[in-house]
């Protein structure tokens, strides 16, 4: 028995850089809007939770049928009748109620066993909930019953249709024991978060805006930016406005910028904004960084490796052209990532004398009443 357990545990294992690849960009956006910046201790904790739900899930799952056309159970798929484990218990298992002594063999059984497993396979998750979201009983029992319905739903709908019959039993005591392993968890919580840091005071005395905002959470912005920025560039050239690419980035990362000080959406999303030499970024700073970025390097990629041009030069410039991108192309790239471990301003922030800085509102971070150390608005 304990090998059907280890069998999908092994999965969810190797499934969980995946899952957890596609759980960082959401997870990073989130934090950046509610903290302001990622704590190692919330980071670990919510990747903790992320694993432990795909070993439940998987626990749940696995092992699959052999087909998709799989036949129906022979016995149904529905048992709603409560505490029918008990019933099963006694007639599966060499335990007579009369004989204390038999009680003993309930811990080599599987109908018993099955019982305790889905006590203890929500038991973590009541313990998240009530040590990292801080949640009431109210809503641990609610939240625990929801999780044990998803399963149990997943495994009657047969992998909500994948499959032609539900491969396991929807059972009614199934959902009573995780619901009670959720509730467990809830009360374990307290005790066990004596030994843990308590959540809301690692942001205690902490000025957000003086961190440094890094090159991970620019690299979240500049994501977002360019997705809205090449849709706006694909609808600017399908009405075939002149000049298209300087007219959208001029638009997206000037123009917009010096109305919203310094904010694009994806510097908003992630809570940061660009700042000057003044209290307020000039349109003029903001020129002189875009121009040199999108206008002058972007710019130079998109004229010289475009579709209008290779066809109107001779083979020998198109091998020129090719040698000139090579080396702009590989300058940047160097440039950028001696800039990232030195964890300083790229070559247009210096000369445009801009940079990023953190926006957080005053009523949400308590500055350290003694901090008189200058802001570090340095990149990385």
């Amino acid at each position: 028995m304990i090998q059907a357990y280890l069998f999908p545990v092994s999965y969810a294992f190797l499934a969980f850089p995946f899952a957890a690849l596609l759980f960082t960009l959401p997870f990073l956006i989130v934090q950046y809007r509610r903290h302001g910046y990622i704590h190692k201790t919330r980071a670990l904790l919510l990747y903790l939770l992320l694993l432990y739900l795909m070993n439940a899930f998987f626990l749940v799952i696995l092992p699959l049928p052999a087909s998709r056309h799989n036949t129906a159970l022979t016995g149904g798929a529905l048992q709603l009748m409560p505490l029918q484990f008990i019933h099963d218990i006694i007639r599966e298992t060499s335990v007579s109620p009369s004989q204390p002594s038999s009680y003993l063999h309930l811990l080599k059984e599987r109908a018993f066993l099955q019982v305790v497993f889905n006590v203890l396979m929500t038991v973590p998750f009541g313990m998240f909930l009530r040590y990292y979201f801080r949640a009431r009983w109210g809503w641990c029992l609610i939240l625990s019953f929801g999780l044990s319905l998803f399963f149990e739903m997943t495994q009657l709908t047969g992998l909500y249709g994948f499959f032609d019959h539900a491969y396991r039993v929807f059972d009614v005591d199934d959902l009573m024991a995780n619901t009670l392993g959720g509730m467990l968890g809830f009360l374990l919580g307290e005790w066990f978060s004596r030994f843990l840091p308590r959540l809301e005071h690692l942001d205690k005395h902490l000025d957000i805006t003086t961190k440094r905002v890094s090159y991970t959470r620019r690299g979240i912005a500049f994501f977002v930016d360019s997705i809205i920025w090449t849709g706006l560039l694909g609808v600017l050239e399908y009405l075939q406005v002149p000049a298209a690419f300087w007219v959208s980035s001029g638009v997206y990362f000037m123009l917009i910028p010096y109305l919203t000080n310094g904010r694009t959406p994806g510097k908003w999303l992630v809570r940061i904004h660009l700042a000057g030499t003044g209290n307020r970024i000039s349109l003029w700073e903001l020129m002189k960084r875009y121009s040199l970025l999108y206008w002058l390097y972007f710019g130079m990629n998109y004229v010289l490796g475009g579709p209008v041009l290779w066809p109107q030069v001779p083979p020998w410039a198109s091998v020129l052209i090719s040698l000139i991108l090579l080396v702009i192309n590989g300058w940047f790239f160097f440039h950028l990532v001696i800039r990232l471990f030195r964890k300083d301003l790229l070559f247009y922030e210096e000369l445009s004398h801009t940079t990023h800085r953190i926006t957080w509102p005053k009523r949400l971070h308590s500055p350290l009443p003694d901090a008189t150390e200058p802001a570090n608005t340095s990149e990385s």
